[in-house]
């Protein structure tokens, strides 16, 4: 089976940066894992008066209340099959944020023939699904933005309302002169504007899961069968 992103961009895959395709591969079936390690040139989140909603959001690994600058930062990519079968691919980033203070963004994401395209459930619990709008510009870069949310909570499944949701856009490159992959992440809500962000650089290294297999902290603590 392709890579997840392989099937959601269908024959525009191809004109990825080779970097970024090779990033972008990671699958169970390949047996392969890729793990970035940089700085973030900036961490930043919105007004105060978001602060409670992004320390509720902390205790499950999705956003957090606090900024910084030159913050180091991890990504774990792992791919491997849940335990409903679906080829999935970890989006782990964590912040060394000042004050000696770890703080964690997760995420899954499986490609969702149902759906039509990339589903992201976030954080430890996956309460929330969310559809990713992905493409590829004219340099090789990947364009990411996030669509359409859902809760699961229980035995309550419903569509989040779009007031209430952040939209996510993401854009990375592979910049060649530096040898870095180059990351920028905005989330914005059309009424209380910008909610949270990040932006920096990373190298990664790649690993062969057959021999390393994915770290149990690196999986989420439920799987939501509601793609």
């Amino acid at each position: 089976m392709n890579a997840i992103f392989e099937q959601a961009l269908g024959d525009d895959f191809d004109k990825l940066h080779p970097e970024m395709r090779r990033r972008f591969s990671v699958s169970a079936a390949a047996g392969t894992a890729c793990v970035g390690t940089g700085v973030m040139d900036r961490v930043w989140h919105g007004g105060r008066h978001l602060v409670p909603f992004l320390r509720l959001g902390a205790g499950r690994h999705i956003l957090f209340p606090e900024r910084g600058t030159d913050v180091p930062f991890t990504i774990e990519n792992y791919g491997y099959r849940d335990r409903l079968g679906r080829e999935t691919v970890t989006f782990v980033r964590t912040f060394e944020m000042p004050g000696a203070r770890r703080r964690r963004f997760d995420a899954t994401m499986i490609y969702s023939p149902t759906r039509g395209g990339i589903v992201d459930f976030l954080g430890t619990h996956q309460h929330l699904a969310v559809d990713l709008r992905v493409s590829v510009d004219a340099t090789g870069g990947l364009h990411i933005r996030s669509g359409e949310q859902r809760l699961t909570e229980g035995f309550v499944r419903c569509r989040v309302p779009a007031g209430l949701t952040g939209t996510a856009t993401l854009h990375e490159w592979y910049d060649e002169a530096a040898a870095r992959f180059r990351i920028d992440v905005r989330v914005t809500n059309p009424r209380f504007g910008p909610i949270f962000g990040y932006t920096g650089s990373f190298t990664t290294k790649y690993v062969n899961t057959s021999t390393a297999p994915v770290p149990a902290a690196a999986l989420p603590l439920r799987e939501n069968p509601n793609d």
